[in-house]
């Protein structure tokens, strides 16, 4: 059975109690690491100006403490591999729904199941709605 590492653990633990329930519950099946969790300021506008998020401090879910939002890769991490995240976020999302707790997915921003309408794909996160 999968694992959290110590660092994935620690990242979590800045996250929303039911971000840490899911993902507890998609480890124990679905090998994964959480590689964001909170966000202060500086590391928000960092990634804001490379380019690797669109929104800037403070107006990411990243940025509340706790986080509601959360970056998860399936383990081992291979960004070619686009159908393995596709079929990650699958089974984060079931699980997600299985425990009550909605989300969205960087996937799938408008939430219409269609894959390939998103103008910016984040396929490593997930946020919590509402």
């Amino acid at each position: 059975m999968p694992i959290f590492s110590e660092r994935s653990r620690s990242i979590l633990h800045t996250c929303d109690p039911r971000l840490l329930k899911i993902f507890v519950a998609v480890v124990t099946v679905f090998d994964c690491t959480v590689v964001s969790g909170h966000r202060g300021s500086h590391e928000q506008e960092d990634l804001f100006r490379r380019g690797l998020t669109k929104v800037r401090y403070p107006f990411s879910k990243h940025n509340s403490s706790p986080s509601l939002a959360v970056d998860v890769y399936p383990y081992p991490i291979d960004w070619k591999d686009r159908d393995r995240f596709h079929y990650f976020a699958g089974f984060v999302m079931a699980t997600a729904e299985s425990l009550s707790y909605p989300l969205i997915w960087g996937g799938d921003w408008d939430k219409d199941w269609q894959v390939r309408d998103n103008v910016f794909d984040d396929l490593g996160h997930f946020e919590l709605i509402g």
